[in-house]
């Protein structure tokens, strides 16, 4: 089976759209293409047929899907689905979109790796936190279904219930943490309801310091959230008090989260090779400042991230420069493969000028069906490729993109974004350096911010098209995220129009090379231990100090290290530092020990430090053979002291005693009787 071509099945829809199909058989001459108009209904003998020889299929309709695989049943070949009717075939350029269609075809046939997963439990105790009656009849509307708690806050006359069907306390949320299943708050001015209330609810006196735990947490208060990007924390819901719609949304919502959850484990971390601090000195901090939940903290000479209150953004793995943390849903290198297979698909067919247009599920792919069914629909150069989360995309996606043959690449926001996105403009800003610097000019790289179908149309076919590289890579690499952005940058620059050796880039970006002043240097060595990438590095049998720029990752743990302030990082990108030998930043004559000849330091060190001492001070007067023992390895230090009786205290007087506050007390005393 494994060697019978890929059955395509593509459907005009009863004749809404045109289907260049000899396009498609130009990117996959060995596979068997077959033409429908009216696949779902009419013609569904002919897709049964097409079933028979258990062949893998690619349908080209993603609306029927749902009828096409119980049709299929159970069977060994895989059968994946496609939508070219919203993505490229209604569209005012639909009859052009023959390359796009093949493109999107060798998309759907990427594999879609397994992603680990994370469980959260909740056992249906929730706190509902407001300010007046509201928060009671939301109460009064979850009782039956889960273990209810109204906490009001600065409480206006509340009045009693006839039955205490769940608790009503009063207090102030002073910190929050925790999600779906683990909340934990901290609650000031907390007091009970006395139930001798009559008229209006009468508290017990209040205290502060009260711990609540829960599963759920409704928020009513119409305040500040308790949370940073409170709409990603799994388990907290948020509605306005004075909107009634949105009240009872939330209260529907809390009635299902009670049982067992999965959620992906958005990122994969490995803490050997984070670059956050070394010896309690911080160096890179990026996925600290990026994290919009706070699931990130310091741990350690490492961070540790929080898989259960984890959103899945990306921002720190698309800043991270080591690759420590890594997206999993999907992996880069997985993400590069399907940006390789769609634009090469795409120039099989004969398409050119593509503009790939990243967009996420929630929000882009309706936009881009809207535009689809009310307006124009997507231009026949632009290919729309579905990720978890925009912000997950990293520098390594983006240049492979251009090596692969893309003109431009777009990247489809929300007009108000749930959480920010500094971290992607960041990285799309670094592109565009790189890109300019390579010959790729123009604006290249570039977000569309909006919520509107029309908006996103203007935007997309008002870009005017420039040239991609004449000769497209065709690589195909796997491993961590590193090392596939350091194959995308050198295939980059090998199919690049104007390639150049150095680039220099702007602060923060992940490439780099130091600056160091060698006549302040005293070949300390700290930073070779600081160094967590192995960037810098010395020679055991020698003092020298050398650099391999290929490693470095502008972390500035050996920057901040430095005891003589000599280190200053240089953001560049050096295409030759691949194969570049290391470079000796500094190297002196060993330091020889004036008695068993075995090199133990650095020789102008221990001049300079003997200089200091011999006659300056008082353990080594001039012409004194204890200024040797400067001079001599640890070993031989220890013989010679040991065999000379050495003693330091020799010929020194005797320190007069310290004077304590007693003394001082008891003079005054005698003073005073005298």
């Amino acid at each position: 089976m494994a060697d019978r071509p890929r059955k395509i099945l593509m459907c005009s829809c009863e004749d809404t759209m045109s289907l260049d199909s000899a396009a498609v058989r130009r990117a996959y001459p060995d596979a068997e293409i077959s033409t429908f108009c009216h696949m779902c209904r009419t013609e569904v003998e002919r897709f049964r047929d097409a079933l028979q020889d258990g062949a893998a299929l690619t349908v080209g309709c993603a609306q029927e899907a749902p009828l096409f695989s119980e049709l299929a049943g159970e069977r060994d070949a895989p059968i994946s689905f496609v939508n070219v009717r919203e993505t490229a075939g209604w569209s005012t350029q639909g009859a052009k979109a023959g390359p796009k269609t093949a493109a999107l075809l060798a998309l759907a046939t990427e594999p879609a790796p397994d992603f680990p997963l994370v469980s959260l439990s909740s056992e249906g105790v929730i706190l509902i936190y407001g300010r007046d009656e509201r928060a009671i009849e939301a109460g009064n509307l979850l009782a039956d279904q889960l273990d209810v708690t109204v906490l009001v806050s600065q409480p206006e006359p509340l009045e009693p219930p006839g039955v205490t069907t769940f608790p009503i306390v009063k207090g102030t949320i002073r910190a929050a943490t925790g999600h779906l299943g683990a909340f934990e708050l901290t609650v000031d001015d907390y007091a009970l309801a006395r139930p001798s209330s009559r008229d209006k609810l009468i508290f017990e006196p209040p205290r502060d310091g009260a711990v609540s735990r829960c599963d759920l947490i409704l928020d009513l208060t119409g305040g500040v959230p308790l949370f940073p990007a409170h709409d990603l924390r799994d388990g907290y819901l948020r509605a306005d008090p004075k909107d009634p719609a949105a009240v009872l949304r939330a209260v529907l919502k809390a009635r299902d989260l009670v049982g067992s959850f999965d959620k992906p484990r958005y990122i994969d971390f490995h803490a050997e090779l984070c670059a956050h601090s070394r010896s309690n000195i911080v160096g890179c901090h990026r996925c600290l400042d990026l994290c919009p939940t706070s699931a990130i903290t310091p741990d350690g000479d490492h961070v540790a991230i929080n898989a259960e209150i984890c959103a899945g953004c990306g921002q720190c793995a698309a800043a991270c420069p080591t690759g420590a943390a890594s997206y999993a849903l999907p992996p880069a290198d997985v993400l590069v493969h399907k940006l390789r297979a769609m634009l090469m698909a795409y120039q099989k067919g004969g398409g050119a000028d593509a503009i790939v247009l990243l967009h996420d599920g929630e929000h882009g792919t309706p936009l881009i069906e809207a535009l689809a069914r009310h307006g124009e629909g997507l231009p026949a150069n632009v290919l729309p490729l579905g990720v978890n989360e925009v912000t997950q995309v990293g520098l390594e996606a983006i240049v492979a993109a251009f090596a692969y043959g893309a003109a431009g690449l777009r990247l489809l926001l929300r007009a108000k974004p749930r959480h920010a996105t500094v971290g992607l403009g960041k990285t799309t800003a670094l592109a565009e350096t790189i890109l300019a610097g390579l010959g790729l000019h123009g604006l290249r790289v570039s977000t569309i911010e909006t919520d509107d179908p029309d908006a996103l149309g203007a935007a997309l076919y008002g870009i005017t098209p420039a040239a991609a590289v004449q000769h497209p890579a065709s690589f195909r690499t796997v491993g961590r995220t590193r090392d596939v952005l350091r194959f995308a940058l050198r295939e980059l620059h090998r199919v690049a129009p104007a390639p150049v050796d150095v680039i220099a880039l702007p602060d923060g970006a992940p490439f780099g090379t130091l600056e160091v002043d060698v006549e302040g240097c005293t070949l300390c060595l700290s930073c070779v231990s600081a160094c967590p990438t192995g960037a810098l590095y010395d020679d055991p049998e020698r003092p020298v100090l050398r650099f391999t720029e290929d490693a470095c990752v502008q972390c500035g743990l050996c920057q901040a290290t430095c005891p003589e302030k000599v280190i200053k990082l240089v953001p560049q990108i050096d295409f030759r530092a691949a194969t570049a030998p290391a470079r000796t930043l500094k190297e002196e004559e060993p330091a020889l020990c004036v008695r068993c000849h075995k090199p133990f330091g650095v020789k102008s060190t221990i001049d300079r430090v003997a200089a200091k001492l011999e006659g300056r001070h008082w353990m080594y007067p001039n012409a004194n053979k204890r200024v040797d023992a400067i001079r001599m390895c640890a070993d031989c230090r220890v013989i010679t002291m040991s065999e000379d009786g050495f003693n330091p205290f020799v010929d020194v007087p005797e320190r007069p005693a310290p004077r304590a506050t007693d003394d001082y007390l008891r003079e005054r005393d005698q003073e005073a009787k005298s």
